[in-house]
């Protein structure tokens, strides 16, 4: 392995969670769903979301997870019920977790998110004080996975997050540590952008799609932007790896053609980097295209791009330059940013 393997092993530990606030996180989850579980008509609580996949990036911002609610105490709820939404549910849940989190936590508050209870704790970590989301969830009468209610919307959709934790955590163990590197790099490349065009399940749909057994760190990265790139260049949605949810959108406010740019950049300089593995300079020129917010341009770059701020943009006189031949315009050549003099 080159230079490549080392500045993307560079950028995983820059990105890295902090381990108290991972273990913290896994405890206030862990507490959310002890007491959960004790809700009437609770069936069983699991653990979801990037906490579960072992790919959370610094900072620790949230743990997931969710309750499932025997359909029989609640007839009227969800798809195969009467249609209801579990907003009243929600907060008698709440009611219930709120003064037993307080004696644990006594800053703790519980209100609703889009999915169910979301649950703040008012106690900060080495500066950072991580929430746990709860989702409501009622088993399917027909086919797999489970309904998962969208509070903001007043529906409910088919989701199977239980999957997704079983899938992203198959495999042996080789292939499970460095899709979830290639997943932490990847979600860390997403969010340099003011607005992300994927979401982070969006990616890991990816990495557990394109990176398979054999594959390096870099050649993952590779093969999730070039292959994502190309299938969604299509026009087509990824789709859900559990097969059960509908096929996995865009993210709001940036159009398919940027994110497949994005994707499509981000490959060829992979690409470039392992092409010149044993050039230390084009490898840190190459990734830091890919991950700008975390390796430096060369030197050799950054004085380009000075010089190229100086270059004459404009034809000049020779009488600007205060020459005494006869007025002419000299035109500004590649070299000066401009075309090539004749």
């Amino acid at each position: 392995m080159g230079y490549t393997n080392d500045y993307l092993t560079s950028v995983g530990s820059d990105i890295a969670a902090d381990d108290a606030a991972l273990t913290e996180t896994r405890g206030r989850l862990a507490l959310v769903r002890k007491i959960a579980i004790g809700f009437r008509g609770a069936h069983r609580t699991y653990a979801s979301g990037s906490l579960a996949h072992h790919t959370i990036n610094d900072p620790v911002t949230d743990g997931d997870g969710g309750v499932v609610l025997n359909r029989s105490y609640y007839p009227q709820l969800g798809p195969d019920g009467g249609g209801e939404a579990p907003n009243s549910v929600a907060a008698d849940l709440c009611a219930l977790l709120g003064p037993e989190i307080r004696n644990t936590y006594p800053n703790a508050r519980c209100g609703t998110s889009k999915r169910g209870p979301k649950i703040t704790f008012g106690e900060p970590v080495n500066g950072q004080d991580p929430s746990v989301d709860l989702v409501l969830a009622l088993t399917r009468r027909e086919g797999s996975g489970l309904w998962i209610p969208n509070l903001h919307m007043d529906r409910w959709e088919a989701s199977d997050p239980e999957k997704h934790v079983e899938l992203l955590n198959g495999g042996t163990v080789a292939l499970r540590r460095t899709r979830r590197r290639v997943i932490r790099l990847a979600k860390a490349w997403n969010k340099q952008w003011t607005l992300p065009g994927l979401s982070s399940f969006h990616l890991s749909a990816l990495a557990l799609e394109h990176v398979t057994p054999g594959m390096s760190v870099a050649t993952g990265l590779h093969a999730v932007f070039d292959e994502g790139a190309t299938f969604l260049a299509t026009g087509c949605n990824t789709p859900d790896p559990a097969g059960v949810s509908n096929p996995l959108k865009l993210m709001k406010g940036v159009t398919r053609e940027a994110v497949v740019q994005r994707l499509r950049a981000a490959a060829d300089a992979i690409a470039d980097a392992l092409a010149h593995d044993d050039d230390e300079t084009a490898v840190q020129s190459a990734l830091h295209k890919v991950f700008r917010n975390y390796v430096e341009a060369p030197a050799s770059d950054q004085l380009a791009a000075v010089v190229a701020e100086m270059r004459p943009r404009t034809p000049i006189t020779t009488v600007a330059l205060g020459l005494s031949a006869p007025a002419v315009v000299i035109p500004p050549t590649r070299a000066y940013g401009g075309r090539r003099a004749s």
